[in-house]
């Protein structure tokens, strides 16, 4: 396996988890736990971090504790937490010592730590092909490398419809499934908005499992697969034209399916990959490489 993921959670079957047999379980054990002392160093850091990425901004997230099964259903059990958070832990040096102390207090080496859940999609095209994006400079994690599209469910939409409104979450007020409806929508609109491809396009989200980012102290990502109605070069025009998340990548890049099955094993580009991709892919060739 490669260090820079670890599969928290596969599908077992081939034709991967639907939104119906996805529930959520919101409650504030599943919460960080603080640390005396921490808010200031995740202040600070955070006003670090604004000082030389200045387009950063903060929000409400999900945070993934576990997955539960139960039957044919996978819960997700979350808490609340927020980006500055993940910032001033996930991302700081002190990040191998918060999971060292989380291991020794909780038995949980996450326990310190914001771990906001993050989505992504393997995009399959109708000429057999997966989108892929090119990152760029104006990001706040891994600039420049090649990655799915993908981004975060907003606790935000789930609340209000849209993610203009502030204001205090709470676990209460977020009915799991909306959440759950959420973590479906929230991929299909990363997809539309930084590949530029209209609704009607794109099928219905099945979730492949759950990798960890390793190089960012194991935040988790939920990895779909997603079938578009398009060709790559119908896909490229689109792309091309720009969507409303159009400069947080430079270039797009398209991968048959026979490629992506041996990436790791064969291919540059999978030096290239930033570690959610590489789960993406990684849990797409485990959950359906031998059956489409």
């Amino acid at each position: 396996m490669d260090p820079d993921i670890f599969l928290m959670f596969q599908c077992t079957s081939p034709s991967g988890i639907p939104e119906c047999q996805v529930r959520a379980e919101l409650s504030p054990l599943y919460d960080r736990h603080p640390l005396p002392g921490d808010r200031v160093q995740i202040e600070t850091g955070w006003a670090e971090r604004r000082q030389r990425e200045p387009w950063l901004f903060d929000g409400t997230k999900f945070r993934l504790h576990s997955i539960k099964q139960e039957g044919d259903v996978s819960i997700f059990c979350l808490g609340i937490t927020c980006y500055k958070d993940f910032v001033g832990t996930n991302l700081a040096s002190r990040v191998e010592q918060l999971r060292q102390q989380g291991h020794e207090h909780f038995g949980n080496s996450q326990a310190y730590l914001a771990d906001p859940l993050g989505v992504g999609a393997m995009l399959h095209t109708t000429d057999d092909k997966f989108v892929f994006l090119r990152r760029s400079l104006c990001v706040g994690e891994a600039q420049g490398k090649v990655d799915v599209p993908g981004g975060h469910p907003e606790p935000q939409i789930v609340m209000t419809g849209d993610t203009t409104s502030g204001g205090p979450i709470c676990h209460q007020d977020l009915p799991g499934e909306l959440v759950v409806k959420e973590l479906f929508s929230s991929i299909l609109r990363e997809i539309q908005d930084e590949v530029n491809l209209s609704p009607p396009t794109l099928s219905r989200p099945v979730l492949l499992g759950v990798a960890r980012n390793e190089t960012s102290g194991g935040r988790a990502s939920a990895e779909f697969y997603v079938r578009c109605s398009l060709t790559s070069e119908e896909v490229q025009h689109n792309y091309a034209i720009g969507g409303p998340e159009a400069q947080e990548s430079t270039s797009i890049i398209f991968v048959t399916r026979e490629n992506v099955l041996t990436m790791e094993q064969s291919g540059d580009l999978w030096k290239e990959l930033c570690p959610s991709a590489k789960g993406a892919v990684k849990l797409y060739t485990g959950v359906m490489g031998q059956c489409q």
